[in-house]
Order: C-alpha cells, then sequence, then structure tokens
C-alpha cells in the first residue's frame, strides 16, 4: 500500500491544483488489491458536482495512462462539505458574511467564539461577534467552521 500512495499523492496534488482547486485532503486506504482514493477539494467558487466529475475523469486517465495502478479500484472525489473546518486563507474569502464557530489561540490561550466573518484584509480577518469586532491573524486560527443557519 505504501507504494501506492508514495506513486499516487504527488501526482495528484499536481492534478489539482493545475486545475484551480486546493487539495483539503487525500486519503488512500484499503488494499493493494482494491485501493480506494478519496480527494477533498476545494475553490475560490464553490465546488460543484461537475467540478469533480470533470477532476475525477482527468486523474483517472491519468493514473491509467500512467499505469500508477493496475486492477480494480475507486476514485471519490469531492468537496470537504461544509461540516468539515477551513484549511486554507484561501478558503475564507467565498464565506465573508457567514456565521463561524472559530478556536484560537490568544497569546499561548486557547479561546472560542460565534461570530460572522465581515472582512479579509490579507492575513488579518475580522468577525463580528455580539460582543463586538474581533480582528485574527490566520495563523492564530485552530479550527473555523462554517457555521449554516436556516
Amino acid at each position: 500500500m505504501e507504494r501506492i500512495k508514495k506513486n499516487i499523492k504527488k501526482k495528484i496534488i499536481d492534478l489539482v491544483e493545475k486545475n484551480n482547486f486546493l487539495l483539503i485532503d487525500l486519503i488512500i486506504r484499503g488494499n493493494e488489491r482494491n485501493p480506494v482514493i478519496e480527494i477533498y477539494i476545494d475553490g475560490d467558487e464553490p465546488v460543484t458536482a461537475n467540478d469533480c466529475s470533470k477532476l475525477s475523469r482527468k486523474i483517472t486517465s491519468f493514473i491509467e495512462d500512467e499505469e500508477l495502478l493496475t486492477g480494480n479500484y475507486r476514485l471519490d472525489v469531492s468537496s470537504p462539505g461544509i461540516d468539515k473546518p477551513l484549511k486554507y486563507l484561501r478558503q475564507y474569502p467565498k464565506h465573508i458574511n457567514r456565521s463561524f464557530e472559530i478556536k484560537y489561540l490568544e497569546n499561548g490561550e486557547k479561546k472560542k467564539f460565534e461570530g460572522e466573518l465581515i472582512n479579509i484584509d490579507g492575513e488579518n480577518l475580522t468577525f463580528l461577534t455580539n460582543k463586538g469586532e474581533i480582528k485574527l491573524n490566520f495563523n492564530q486560527i485552530q479550527k473555523a467552521k462554517v457555521i449554516i443557519r436556516f
């Protein structure tokens, strides 16, 4: 299984980036005879099922053309879903005016709040909470999840 991971991981990362997506997670599981490759992508715009389908076809063609895998395998390409925390600063702009649950570090102390993302300036993010504005540097954030409200 390690051979499969080494052969495929870098190539998939390159393909994802060449198609202007962010690789959020790459999971290779299963066994040598029946590997399962799970790829989670995000982008500057919301990722559609069509985006996932196109990228899946490109990755499948690449795997088969390069003969990286022989035999059966399963490839799943999808967006990480709204329940997954954001990992990269590039993911935040499309979520301006949305509510977040933020866990962060301030002077070595772990803190958290819920607030609406109202501004991004470089690596600095501004959230509006019920106690006023909170400005954080992206590097302070340990976990950020978008909260869906109906």
